[in-house]
């Protein structure tokens, strides 16, 4: 669904529409997006607009980043170690 709003404002039965479920599941997913800050919903007529709020995303990419960063310095050590071992087994 986030991906789909990432293209524009939808409505909930358009948001619905590629998972095959139905209005109440979409609604209810929609729902605990909106409560975790990531959606905006509004009433338009008898039909609820949502939008993407992009910035609790950014968020967790910034925090997702620094441990990319530590993990990448520990595997590429270990990588290194594995290939001294196995350069030292062929001796």
């Amino acid at each position: 669904m986030l991906a789909n709003l990432a293209l524009g404002e939808k409505s909930i039965g358009a948001l619905a529409e590629p998972f095959s479920m139905s209005f109440a599941g979409a609604a209810k997913h929609v729902k605990v997006l909106e409560d975790a800050g990531l959606v905006a919903r509004r009433k338009v007529g008898r039909s609820y607009m949502c939008a993407l709020r992009p910035a609790p995303l950014a968020e967790a990419d910034q925090w997702l980043r620094q441990w990319e960063k530590f993990w990448n310095v520990r595997l590429d050590k270990l990588e290194a170690l594995i290939a001294a071992e196995n350069a030292q087994e062929k001796l």
